[in-house]
């Protein structure tokens, strides 16, 4: 299949219930267009010696095709690690996306990837952290609890009529 769009409805887990959303990515020259709108994330809280921040948030594709929620204090664990497919270090992972940075508990941004195509990630889970991504820690960024997931659906299919 030739996916030109597809969409992933975002619903907070047991740690945070009210976030809701959606991140949607669509075919371009050269890559995908990925765009994030999401509301009910926490308020920032600087971290400190014992606690990391929470927020900005770790946004990532995650290898795992569900979002079965499992253990309530540690959601949804079954998404698995990030999406990799080239095996590189973590921080040029397919599935390392920006930071969310929230401001009144909504964040919506915008970018341009050409790490993977569409048909690559349907199916695949769409993780947001509690904690902000380090980029540098293997294999996953030290990024946190698992606050929201959901799954990249295709909205439509490419014809050629």
């Amino acid at each position: 299949m030739y996916y030109d769009f597809a969409i992933s409805n975002i619903k907070g887990g047991p740690l945070k219930k009210d976030i809701r959303g959606y991140v949607s990515l669509k075919k371009v020259e050269g890559g995908v267009i990925v765009c994030a709108h999401v509301y009910g994330l926490p308020k920032y809280k600087k971290g400190n010696n014992k606690k990391d921040p929470i927020g900005p948030f770790g946004f990532h594709i995650h290898e795992g095709e569900t979002c079965a929620i499992g253990d309530k204090n540690d959601p949804f664990k079954d998404a698995k690690g990030h999406f990799n497919p080239k095996k590189v270090p973590h921080g040029n992972h397919a599935g390392d996306f920006p930071v969310l940075i929230a401001h009144d508990g909504f964040a919506g941004m915008c970018f341009f990837t050409n790490k993977f195509n569409i048909d690559e990630v349907i199916g695949k889970a769409i993780i947001i952290h509690e904690n902000p991504d380090d980029y540098r820690s293997q294999p996953a960024g030290d990024a946190g609890k698992r606050l929201a997931c959901g799954i990249i659906k295709p909205m439509y299919n490419k014809m050629n009529w």
